[in-house]
């Protein structure tokens, strides 16, 4: 029995120790083939990774969860530069900006960072725009530093608590125990088909647009101090929007928000719509049929919405065709 036990035991450490290699190993060869595109500010001794692009009224763009500033990149920074002095930022675990904190960054702490790392670049009130995760930390900016933007754009955003849990990938990554042991399986084991499909889902009912899978760099979401953060982020939002909500009716600027009818990951009645009826400042456009990521399938809507938040704060004099 004891020779069984001990067999089991240099199997069982002969898997964690290939595992560990695997994953450094694809670590490093999501790196090397999607290196940051952009360049670095310094805060506290932390990294914040980003792209400027055009010149015009300062625009900041907020990634979602699972993702880069490179969803940004793809196709949006690059229309909205002709207008704006375009910003895209990592957020912290996410890219190639740092940690900052061991349990997770809240809404709050990233805000405050993207603020400090907007100022450092010459932007002391942007016009703010937030996709999915992205448009939660654009809200805890407004709330929190208010002074220190002209305007918000949320796309497809969370912005109130909702009903159910926390889904299971998450629940095991976020766990104090199972996720530091679960991880690094993941990252050395899951397959490319797993990721394909994963990134094909967020865009349903649509299709994600050509070259947008060999853009993004999902690879960087799999390594393991971003699947880790990432899920911990997720795990404490509910909780702090359930917090944040309570102060929406200090906003006092012009919000701008665009949902997807057909969006099944932030549904568009518990968040948007319940934030346009309850601020007369929100302007909510709705899509008939589209999902979660309308800044890519319908980004001539998205732009516009920009372009208006950006009128309303006296950015633009001109309406934009």
């Amino acid at each position: 029995m004891s020779k069984l036990l001990l067999a089991a035991l240099l199997l069982l450490a002969g898997l964690v120790g290939v595992t560990l290699l695997r994953a450094a190993a694809r670590e490093r060869a999501a790196e090397a083939e999607y290196p940051p595109d952009g360049d670095f500010v310094t805060i506290e001794g932390h990294r914040v990774h980003y792209t400027v692009t055009g010149e015009g009224p300062d625009l900041v763009l907020i990634h979602g969860a699972s993702g880069n500033l490179r969803d940004m990149t793809f196709g949006l920074a690059e229309r909205l530069a002709t207008d704006y002095r375009v910003i895209a930022f990592d957020r912290p675990g996410l890219g190639y900006t740092d940690r900052f904190d061991a349990d997770g960054a809240s809404i709050g702490v990233q805000a405050a960072l993207l603020v400090r790392a907007a100022a450092l670049l010459g932007a002391d009130r942007p016009v703010v725009m937030g996709q999915s995760y992205g448009g939660a930390v654009a809200l805890a900016w407004a709330v929190n530093h208010p002074k220190t933007l002209s305007a918000l754009v949320l796309v497809a955003a969370p912005s109130y608590p909702w009903e159910g849990g926390l889904p299971r990938l998450y629940k095991v990554n976020a766990h104090p125990v199972f996720g530091p042991l679960a991880i690094p399986f993941l990252t050395a084991w899951v397959p490319q088909s797993y990721v394909d499909r994963a990134v094909a889902g967020v865009f349903e009912p649509q299709q994600e647009p050509p070259g947008y899978a060999a853009h993004i760099g999902a690879p960087l979401t799999l390594r393991r101090h971003s699947l880790r953060e990432n899920a911990l982020q997720r795990a404490s939002l509910k909780g702090e929007l359930a917090a944040l909500s309570r102060r929406y009716d200090s906003l006092d600027l012009p919000i701008e928000i665009v949902h997807g009818t057909a969006d099944t990951t932030v549904a568009l009645s518990i968040h948007s719509q319940r934030m346009a009826q309850e601020l007369p400042a929100a302007n909510l456009v709705t899509l008939e049929g589209i999902g979660h990521m309308p800044h890519h399938t319908r980004p001539g809507a998205v732009i516009e919405a920009i372009h208006r938040a950006a009128e309303r704060a006296g950015l633009r004099p001109d309406r934009h065709p």
